[in-house]
């Protein structure tokens, strides 16, 4: 039986919070539109806009080196290039990225929350035709991946363990429910339809290890579950979920179809 599109969501800062997606328009061998377009680097770091290189995420301010970045709900328009933020539920912060003065309210709002010493600033990345994605560093074919998560694969992890997990600690693109726990493990290599005939269609890279920012609950901005470590002690892996690529242009909509990869690619 087919699965389908549980949820949509889009990273506008990488970090920070989801933005929830009824719909997105995928074009072939891109990314998410908006998603992860920019990160906050350190200052002191190895980031240099003049001469950027692709860098480890330790050079940015992530969930694995600042959990209050989970308490900054980020909602971005491309079009606009407007940032809205709220703590809490409270707007805190209202900025056109598009303007010197808009990326300043940005890391100096970002400066107070993580509690950074007086007058460190963080650095806001945005390098054109880049999306600051895990994998980004790894090749041009993997930073314009996108990410898929089983959502029966996280409530069997959940019934080993024995506790609910929010599935947004996965940070993934794509959730989808209604198939096998782990089955997505045989997809590397294959093809997968998303969304049904208006759909996409993506070709499944590789597996996602997870790291420590799986820790982080969403909801509290606190570390609470050794994500990692429970993952390798239930399984022998730190895998949830996979990267894919997508070969033909379309729409993903909340409750499309997925179908499951028949023939190798």
């Amino acid at each position: 039986m087919p699965g389908t599109i549980e949820s949509l969501y889009r990273y506008p800062v990488k970090g920070l919070t989801p933005e929830p997606l009824d719909r997105v328009e995928l074009e072939t061998g891109l990314a998410f539109p908006a998603d992860r377009l920019f990160a906050l680097a350190k200052p002191s770091g190895a980031y240099d806009p003049d001469n950027f290189v692709p860098l480890s995420k330790r050079e940015y301010y992530v969930l694995l080196n600042t959990d209050r970045l989970a308490g900054l709900d980020a909602t971005f328009d491309p079009e606009t290039r407007v940032m809205r933020v709220a703590v809490q539920g409270h707007p805190v912060l209202v900025a056109d990225l598009g303007t010197a003065e808009g990326r300043a309210e940005l890391v100096e709002l970002y400066a107070r929350v993580a509690d950074l010493p007086d007058g460190e600033l963080p650095v806001l990345a945005e390098q054109p035709g880049y999306n600051f994605t895990d994998n980004a560093k790894d090749s041009l074919r993997m930073m314009n991946t996108i990410s898929l998560i089983n959502r029966a694969s996280i409530r069997e992890f959940e019934a080993r363990i024995g506790r609910e997990l929010d599935p947004l600690r996965f940070r993934a693109n794509v959730y989808i429910d209604g198939l096998e726990p782990w089955v997505e493990r045989d997809w590397i290599g294959r093809q997968l339809q998303l969304g049904g005939p208006s759909g996409v269609t993506v070709r499944v890279l590789e597996e996602t290890e997870r790291c420590a920012a799986t820790e982080v609950d969403p909801t509290t901005a606190r570390r609470d579950v050794p994500v990692v470590r429970l993952l390798h002690e239930n399984y022998g892996h730190e895998i949830m979920g996979v990267f894919a690529e997508v070969l033909s242009s379309g729409t993903l909509e909340r409750g499309g179809t997925v179908s499951e990869p028949e023939t190798a690619a």
